[in-house]
């Protein structure tokens, strides 16, 4: 039976677990409950378990002692084995996991902690690993909110959320000699999404961008993984003769975080960059045509989203024949939004002497 959520409280843990490892956006919506986790007990060694692909991440930031990488693909039973092995090695005291699954629950019973956290409808059993578990009301509070719960159940202060993301002065200085010759407002597209039914099209991102360049004279600059190649072509089709600094495929996580803050917009669909680049401080508009943005929306007050008002909005599904949103959520949706946005960073930034 679960012991006693009381107990959480009178703990002072020397050596702290945190599983949570995928995907991008959650991984940045963890990271306001890491610093607060830090904050509580600053002289304890805390550990992030993170998928491989994203280690990058967390790789350096100074609420971390060690990133613990978890390479899902290609290990087998064996490397599987010995990762688990890995964990209980470590002699955690406590582990709290943000994940919910399977995996994450049976990496948290591996650890072998006396303490482990997790929450009352995490899925696949994984509740069985835990000796305590909590509500982490899933149906009605943003997922920044849930996270920022568990760590109060031990005492931390979560009045005030703040994102630290780990970019460091190189990653700062490649983003401004990138960006030197690109005139402001620069306007960041991100035009990639795994889901076909999140990618909204890059014709409608060019009309946006075409506006923004007009009206605002905006700087253009396109984002992307290296399989979103294709979409940016699109985009750089849609916009030529523009001028687009076209970066695809040429980022690590840590630059487009410190490319997002050199930005004065950050324009996406409902994926990982959009939480990274409101993480980063960046005014972003989010662009949600088959999700909804009120319970993994980019959170804080930098950020706006626009959703689709179709007949099946949100529908959460993968792929569709009909595509019904792309055409009602079109570029005089956006525009507003943006141009809102672009005016709003105007009004804030220093004039010159």
């Amino acid at each position: 039976m679960p012991r006693p959520l009381e107990e959480l409280r009178t703990i002072s843990p020397q050596r702290v677990c945190l599983i949570k490892p995928s995907a991008l956006g959650d991984v940045v919506h963890t990271l306001p409950a890491l610093s607060a986790l830090r904050e509580l007990w600053p002289k304890a060694t805390i550990s992030w378990v993170v998928n491989g692909s994203l280690r990058g991440l967390l790789d350096g930031h100074p609420d971390l002692d060690e990133v613990i990488p978890y390479e899902r693909r290609g290990a087998g039973f064996v490397g599987l084995a010995r990762f688990l092995s890995g964990l209980r090695g470590r002699r955690f005291d406590l582990t709290i996991d943000l994940q919910g699954l399977l995996r994450s629950g049976i990496m948290t019973a591996a650890t072998g902690a006396p303490i482990r956290l997790g929450a009352k409808d995490a899925r696949e059993g994984a509740s069985l690993a835990y000796s305590h578990v909590y509500d982490a009301a899933r149906s009605n509070v943003h997922a920044v909110d849930r996270y920022l719960h568990a760590a109060s159940l031990f005492g931390a202060d979560v009045s005030r959320p703040r994102f630290v993301v780990a970019t460091d002065e190189a990653d700062r200085e490649w983003a401004r000699e990138t960006l030197a010759h690109v005139p402001r407002p620069r306007l960041i597209l991100n035009t990639g999404a795994q889901w076909l039914t999140k990618r909204w099209p890059p014709g409608h991102f060019a009309e946006v961008a075409r506006r923004a360049v007009s009206e605002r004279g905006a700087g253009l600059i396109a984002v992307g993984a290296p399989g979103d190649r294709p979409l940016v072509d699109a985009l750089r089709e849609g916009l030529a003769p523009i001028p687009l600094l076209d970066l695809c495929g040429r980022t690590t996580l840590r630059q487009l975080a410190a490319l997002a803050a050199e930005s004065d917009l950050f324009v996406s669909n409902d994926t990982g960059p959009l939480h990274l680049a409101v993480a980063a401080g960046a005014r972003v508009v989010g662009i949600y045509t088959c999700t909804s943005p009120r319970l993994t929306g980019p959170y804080g007050p930098r950020a706006v989203t626009v959703q689709s008002c179709v007949w099946c909005a949100p529908s959460y599904v993968r792929t569709c024949q009909r595509l019904d949103c792309m055409n009602e959520l079109g570029p005089d949706r956006v525009w507003p939004a943006v141009l809102a946005q672009l005016d709003s960073g105007r009004a804030l930034a220093p004039t010159a002497a």
